[in-house]
């Protein structure tokens, strides 16, 4: 069976995506990592959370953070969570209050200041993701937000957002654990020295 058009197809669309990334976003990158890189000198957490792919994306930029991004690069840990990886915490709070409050609930518990909340959702419509939106900002906390679309409902509510010029879940979710990467980058640049 031949593939070599469908597989074309994705890689080309896919480098379509991110050359607009170059083009419209790179203000926007820069100043998520500067909020990022400003929380942590001052002691902040970073808490990052998504739904379905982006809940693997949440954590996966949170790995990177608490164990490093490069190889080699070896420096601190630095304070980042997945509000989406606690299974005990998910069940009870979706069997006793429902889903949407999952993440609001933790920024409820944990969120302080000096703290950034990353939201990832790919629509921008994510009801636990606009909850947590709310209590952070509640909290004092900073947003940052990696949609794409249009930004749906989210857009404008953030500090930075970051809305990858796709209507292709995929092709957002490849450009957000750049995204993603890109921020690592900067942290370990800023905080360490590291390239």
């Amino acid at each position: 069976m031949e593939h070599s058009k469908l597989i074309q197809t994705h890689i080309e669309e896919s480098i379509r995506v991110k050359e607009q990334l170059l083009l419209t976003l790179l203000p926007n990158i820069s100043q998520a990592g500067k909020i990022l890189v400003e929380s942590l000198k001052a002691d902040g957490i970073l808490y990052f959370a998504g739904n379905g792919g982006s809940s693997c994306d949440a954590s996966h930029i949170a790995a990177e953070l608490v164990i490093r991004y490069k190889s080699g690069n070896e420096r601190k840990a630095i304070p980042a969570i997945a509000l989406n990886s606690d299974q005990a915490v998910l069940t009870a709070c979706s069997n006793d209050y429902g889903y949407e409050f999952l993440f609001q609930r933790q920024l409820e518990a944990f969120g302080k200041s000096k703290d950034v909340f990353v939201g990832l959702t790919t629509s921008g419509n994510s009801k636990n993701i606009i909850l947590a939106v709310e209590e952070a900002k509640k909290n004092g906390m900073k947003v940052v937000l990696l949609l794409g679309g249009d930004g749906g409902k989210l857009k404008g509510k953030a500090d930075v957002e970051i809305i990858v010029p796709s209507h292709v879940t995929a092709r957002i979710q490849e450009s957000h654990i750049l995204i993603g990467h890109i921020l690592c980058s900067i942290i370990e640049k800023e905080l360490f020295g590291l390239d």
